[in-house]
């Protein structure tokens, strides 16, 4: 940092430069730990998909309830847990709420390893949402305080840990599942991510008053006004970002939850691409690296050139890689290619949609504001079986695909012909006031 700027915080203490350097910083390295730790509750549920299925005789539609009651709970109970979070205050709250979280991940995966029927597989969903949100609302709520300068890639980077952490194991998921069995793997794994995150939990803790005072100005224009959750709920704004999530976090779910099965269909899944993987091996590992990496990389550029105009880019190459996947994926190659474009043009929704609610709304209520907006995703989810309807009375996944490609384009129209000039007014009149 440039500047030399001291300030004396609420605990006495002076957070110099330097000292706040490598606060905010180690403060980030802990929460993408616990997200990195979660990654498999989303990310990883393609894995276990047919393996439940073969076991139990389940349809595929109904096991994907479960996936849907997990993407339900994980987003619309945050704004709760958020509030807790700025209730308990900075010190309490983070640990309080994470620790949790970390109990109720493990736990809802030990429940899916002795699941004799869907009732139990939902309620174990019910936990592991529960679990996962309170883990993701608070650690999402932590960048957008810390890195007010760097909003959009400090949040690019806790939501990679989330997008990508899946790919470490990945392979080793695979293997506990064919040698051991499905549940073993929600067993081991579940325990193992559910204490790691209960070590992190310890370390975690929110800016002090005035703690911030020496982070440099951002590039990008933000509100000088801190708006309350109510005060949000009624801003056409907000509604508008809400529909906007919804549609691209719609056609992305429909993806991350059905590529097994997607690669199944396209007879590719098995087929050896390079070093031995297979394709579904390879694309996954790939899929949710390029999910990772956009959250930052996008993230990054929104910092630098606005949030909108990234918007239009990351959504409109979404569009055409959807189309490409449904035309073009029936080649082991092409699958895994154009299923990475995807991810890589879909994962940047975490980054740029909460740096763009905070940058509208203000940090001091962060945490529930932008928990508010994620509930668009947990609105998504029951999109997810709707896809394999469509695939049902079409026979194939082409139409799936078009309909997504379709809600990436309009997407990219409200971002920049609607969301743009209506943000624009918001934040001159919150400025002026």
């Amino acid at each position: 940092m440039s500047t030399t700027t001291t300030t004396t915080t609420a605990t006495g203490s002076v957070a110099t430069p330097r000292v706040l350097t490598n606060t905010r910083w180690a403060q980030l390295a802990f929460c993408v730990i616990c997200m990195v730790m979660i990654a498999n509750l989303q990310y990883g549920w393609t894995l276990f998909v047919n393996p439940i299925n073969k076991a139990h005789g389940w349809s595929i539609a109904s096991i994907q309830v479960a996936f849907a009651i997990f993407i339900a709970l994980e987003t619309w109970l945050t704004p709760i847990e958020g509030w807790i979070v700025d209730l308990l205050g900075t010190q309490r709250g983070p640990k309080l709420m994470v620790g949790f979280g970390g109990i109720m991940v493990a736990l809802g995966w030990v429940l899916n390893s002795r699941a004799e029927s869907l009732e139990m597989l939902y309620f174990a969903a019910v936990i592991s949402g529960v679990g996962g949100g309170a883990i993701y609302a608070t650690c999402v709520g932590q960048a957008v305080k810390w890195f007010p300068d760097r909003r959009g890639l400090a949040v690019g980077l806790t939501a990679a840990g989330y997008g990508a952490g899946a790919a470490i194991t990945v392979i080793p998921i695979r293997y506990v599942i064919a040698d051991y069995g499905y549940e073993a793997a929600f067993l081991w794994f579940g325990l193992v991510q559910g204490g790691i995150i209960l070590l992190m939990a310890f370390f975690l803790r929110g800016p002090a008053p005035g703690e911030m005072a020496g982070a440099p100005a951002p590039k990008v224009i933000q509100s000088a006004r801190n708006f309350t959750p109510k005060e949000v709920l009624s801003t056409p704004v907000f509604w508008l970002l809400y529909i906007m999530f919804v549609m691209v976090s719609a056609s992305g779910l429909m993806a991350t939850a059905q590529i097994a099965p997607i690669a199944k269909d396209f007879d590719v899944g098995n087929s050896i691409v390079f070093f031995g993987a297979t394709t579904l091996t390879a694309a996954l590992i790939i899929d949710n690296l390029a999910n990772g990496a956009a959250r930052p990389l996008f993230g990054w550029i929104s910092d630098n050139i606005g949030r909108e105009y990234t918007m239009a880019i990351a959504f409109g190459l979404g569009a055409v890689a959807y189309w490409l996947l449904g035309s073009l994926g029936t080649a082991p190659w092409a699958f895994v290619l154009f299923a990475a474009l995807i991810f890589l043009t879909w994962g940047e929704i975490f980054s740029l949609f909460p740096s763009t609610c905070t940058d509208s709304f203000g940090a001091k209520f962060a945490t529930v504001n932008l928990s508010l907006l994620y509930t668009a995703k947990g609105t998504s989810a029951f999109l997810v079986p709707v896809a394999n309807l469509i695939k049902t009375s079409t026979g194939s996944w082409h139409a799936v695909f078009a309909v997504t490609a379709l809600m990436n384009v309009v997407v990219v129209a409200l971002a920049l012909f609607v969301l743009k000039p209506m943000r624009k007014r918001l934040m001159a009149q919150s400025n002026k006031t």
